[in-house]
């Protein structure tokens, strides 16, 4: 059933909000206008009046891949990838214009928000840690844990007033244990230019919120790479980790640190080889100091007959008798 113009009562006038752009000299009801998108132009196609500028180019941008001339490959749409960790803060607004007048003033605002200000310092840490991590080789895994760590401290504002660049070598260095990526304290200092005692300190406080991401470092991967740098004989490597797994099992190094285990371990093998490697360098490539060698090095020496009694294979060229206190 229909109802007349009657039943329905008057119609409220309606008003058209639509705005139509036509060339102010032309008049042409129905305007020829041209996007020129290369020069941000929109210029009347008749008489060249340019009627806008600074347009922007809302279509999507394809290209060809292919390994001949005649452009027959499957075009494919490109642009910057979206960053997963970042989000919609990836999504960034920039207000172009220069620095005066209405655009200047709220590219001013637009940077005073608070949100904006820590997604600007998200992003550029972020860069750092990116920068950083390709220096010396890190993985994806590691860089992406670094990041999703440092955005979660900053957005749920952790550790407030703490130094920016401390934060990110805890993340790093946490993103590293997390993916058995074993690198030392030392280390991450020297590529953050972070004292070490800043790093333990944000490393600390960090570790409770992050302590079921974290993986406990596998002593071999401390012993090859050590053992890597120091061109110690695989056998040596081979008894050092026996050793390792020998204290760790008896409790004789409880209390101390993965690499100050690895080191000492190193060590005293190494003092049964025909090849031995001195105190002082094996300190040096592990990042501890030869005083803390030297003492892990006392603790093992005083078991020395417990720990090396039916070792499995453990032939040293030299027996424990010749062992220095």
């Amino acid at each position: 059933m229909f109802l007349s113009k009657a039943e329905i009562g008057p119609q409220l006038p309606t008003v058209n909000l639509n705005v139509k752009l036509i060339c102010r000299d032309c008049r042409d009801p129905i305007p020829n206008l041209v996007e020129d998108f290369a020069q941000g132009d929109l210029i009347c196609g008749n008489c060249g009046l340019v009627l806008g500028n600074r347009i922007i180019d809302t279509r999507s941008e394809w290209r060809t891949f292919s390994n001949s001339d005649d452009n027959s490959g499957d075009p494919s749409r490109i642009g910057g990838m979206s960053d997963m960790i970042l989000g919609d803060s990836a999504l960034d607004n920039t207000i172009i214009g220069g620095g005066t007048g209405v655009s200047g003033e709220l590219n001013r605002a637009h940077g005073k928000s608070t949100n904006q200000k820590v997604e600007n310092q998200v992003v550029q840490a972020f860069k750092d840690i990116q920068s950083m991590g390709d220096r010396v080789g890190m993985s994806k895994l590691v860089l992406d844990s670094a990041k999703q760590l440092f955005k979660k401290v900053e957005e749920e504002k952790m550790l407030r007033g703490k130094s920016t660049q401390a934060i990110m070598a805890a993340c790093i260095y946490i993103g590293c244990r997390e993916h058995n990526d074993t690198r030392t304290f030392k280390e991450i200092c020297n590529l953050t230019n972070v004292p070490k005692k800043d790093l333990g300190r944000i490393y600390k406080q960090l570790l409770p919120l992050f302590e079921s991401q974290t993986k406990k470092i596998s002593i071999d991967s401390y012993i090859s790479r050590f053992a890597s740098q120091l061109d110690i004989h695989p056998k040596v490597q081979k008894h050092a980790l026996k050793l390792c797994n020998r204290a760790i099992e008896y409790g004789t190094l409880a209390g101390k640190s993965p690499i100050s285990l690895v080191a000492a371990c190193l060590y005293f093998v190494s003092c049964l080889s025909d090849n031995p490697t001195s105190a002082k360098d094996i300190a040096e490539v592990s990042g501890c100091t030869e005083g803390t060698l030297r003492n892990a090095y006392k603790r093992l020496y005083e078991d020395r007959v417990k720990l090396t009694s039916n070792l499995p294979d453990f032939d040293t060229a030299k027996t424990i008798d010749v062992l220095a206190p």
